[in-house]
């Protein structure tokens, strides 16, 4: 029998888990064979008031479970050396003193606290607000969001012990660990991106203790080990190493290959998101600002709070009866322009770059004469444009575009989705 330190000494394989928005995804990758094997579980983004963004994080911890268990069908134990979680950043996942959800995420496309974000904008400097934050003051923010909850909720905050991210509930569930991976702190909005410290007068300001916020960690950091409970349950090694993961866009740039200044990442995810690699750091006002996963380099990030979550909804909502494919290709059917349907996806309001909370999505131009597929195709279109207005303004910026890349699920619909001229 092997035992924890000599099943990894030799171990190639590691394990990767992702929170995303509509679903968990998980892999096992190999040093040089590549994937191994890889498994896919959907949830579901909840949305039961307007402007509300919410998921249940108990189940993330049921699909995280049953996904180890399906990879260590194809992959040994003993050949994990290590485990890291990725996912939306910065969701919200309110933690009892034993460590338990008090209610559903506030993901990070939550929009709801509207006239939150309107007092934090009216009580900082706007300037030094984002000297310090790298961003500008907006939807996603810990604060806004963190004192709607003490106005509507406040025995939830009364019985909060832990405040902590998507990936680092997981990974807390995993280890008995409390953590933040850093990029949950830069896109907070209470972090001095510079100086890699908490800003005390934003926590402050927001009512925030520090002592509800678990330490921080780089990316690879070794969090701890897989619990002896969790082991019991999945089949993994206790004392398994997890490190601390990493934003999910962060990940998808690092695994896209941007290493150079003026690479650039377009992610068709549940959100949208626009990554721009820096080689110092340089935010920019009408994106966030991210550190990359390799030490050195940065992020500019955009991010549409609802592209692959609209489409999603589409579907759902207006053509039950069809599939994504079927979708696609009655939409490839049509002209550019979807015949003068001009949709806005504002459906969860927008992050950036016009970071209004209160924005709302709109069908314009409508007819008895269109269908579906020109509604659709409108969709796909909208979501188009909202990337290139992120690339416009990189450019207005000079800065310069050396390569573009696009990934997930949604690029190669893209790829043929001609545009009419905006």
């Amino acid at each position: 029998m092997h035992t924890d330190g000599m099943a990894r000494a030799g171990a190639q394989t590691v394990l990767g888990i992702d929170i995303g928005t509509t679903g968990l995804k998980a892999v096992a990758l190999h040093q040089t064979r590549g994937v191994l094997a890889q498994v896919e579980f959907p949830h579901e983004l909840l949305s039961p008031l307007p402007g509300w963004a919410e998921e249940d994080a108990v189940y993330w911890w049921t699909t995280t479970r049953r996904a180890l268990r399906a990879l260590l069908e194809v992959v040994p134990a003993t050949d994990i050396a290590a485990i890291g979680v990725s996912g939306m950043v910065p969701a919200m996942v309110l933690l009892d003193a034993q460590g338990q959800p008090l209610r559903p995420s506030i993901q990070q496309n939550d929009a709801r606290a509207i006239s939150e974000v309107a007092e934090l904008r009216a009580a900082v400097d706007t300037q030094e607000f984002f000297a310090i934050t790298g961003g500008t003051v907006n939807q996603q923010n810990i604060d806004p969001r963190w004192r709607w909850l003490c106005r509507h909720e406040p025995e939830i905050v009364a019985r909060t012990a832990h405040l902590c991210g998507s990936y680092d509930f997981i990974t807390f569930r995993l280890t008995g660990q409390l953590s933040l991976e850093e990029n949950w702190a830069a896109e907070s909005g209470l972090y001095d991106v510079q100086r890699h410290c908490w800003h005390a007068p934003y926590l402050l300001h927001a009512g925030i203790a520090p002592e509800l916020l678990p330490p921080l960690h780089a990316p690879t950091e070794i969090v701890g080990g897989i619990r002896a409970e969790v082991a019991a349950e999945t089949g993994l090694l206790p004392g398994t190493p997890v490190v601390a993961g990493s934003a999910d866009h962060v990940a998808a740039a690092l695994a896209a290959g941007l290493t150079t200044s003026g690479d650039v990442l377009l992610k068709f995810g549940g959100a949208g998101d626009i990554l721009y690699c820096a080689e110092r750091p340089d935010p920019d006002p009408h994106f966030y600002f991210d550190y990359h996963d390799i030490p050195g380099l940065t992020l500019i990030n955009g991010c549409m709070a609802a592209s692959g979550s609209l489409v999603k909804w589409f579907r759902n909502e207006l053509a039950a009866d069809a599939t994504l494919a079927q979708l696609d290709q009655e939409a490839a059917l049509l002209a550019p322009g979807a015949d003068g349907i001009i949709v806005l996806p504002y459906f969860l309001g927008e992050k950036t770059p016009i970071f209004d909370p209160a924005a709302r999505g709109v069908f314009a131009g409508v007819m008895l004469h269109h269908t579906r597929a020109h509604l659709y195709r409108a969709v796909l279109e909208a979501v188009c444009y909202g990337f290139q207005h992120h690339l416009s303004l990189l450019e207005q910026a000079g800065r310069p575009i050396r390569r573009v890349c696009a990934a997930d699920g949604a690029a190669k619909v893209v790829y043929g989705c001609r545009l009419p001229p905006i």
